[in-house]
């Protein structure tokens, strides 16, 4: 990974932990041990799934742009089906409050999402190669 793309991981991860850690709290004063253990288990739910879409994304820059945006929309599609798949698979469960579960998943995702764009738009990146030489013009 770059310096750049681990600035935006951390940028996005270290308050999204926060807010788990919160909600975590909250969901336990709300609905006592199975509204925490939802709550925790949404907020590991939501920073596993953002956090290796971030890494796939930028190992696939490194090859290309086009790859970077391919990898950008395969993880995006994989993250649905397998939450799709977790909540068909766990949404009668009586183990976890499941609305501590989904209130924590929104609310983390959001904050991710706003902390890494945030993140992208603070950091200094050239969208131009300003080395880059176009082929048959200029000096060979």
């Amino acid at each position: 990974m770059q310096a750049n793309d681990v600035r935006v991981l951390k940028s996005a991860a270290i308050p999204t932990l926060a807010v788990g850690v919160v909600a975590v709290v909250v969901a336990l004063l709300a609905a006592g041990g199975k509204g925490a253990l939802g709550a925790a288990i949404g907020a590991l739910l939501v920073g596993i799934f953002f956090s290796i879409s971030v890494v796939a994304v930028s190992y696939a820059a490194r090859v290309s742009p086009q790859m970077m945006a391919i990898a950008a929309m395969l993880s995006y599609l994989v993250k649905v089906v397998v939450i799709m798949l977790v909540l068909s698979a766990f949404g009668d469960t009586t183990a976890w409050n499941s609305r501590a579960f989904a209130w924590t998943v929104v609310v983390c995702t959001l904050v991710w999402t706003a902390f890494e764009v945030r993140a992208f738009v603070k950091t200094k990146m050239l969208y131009v190669d300003p080395e880059g030489r176009v082929p048959g013009k200029g000096d060979s």
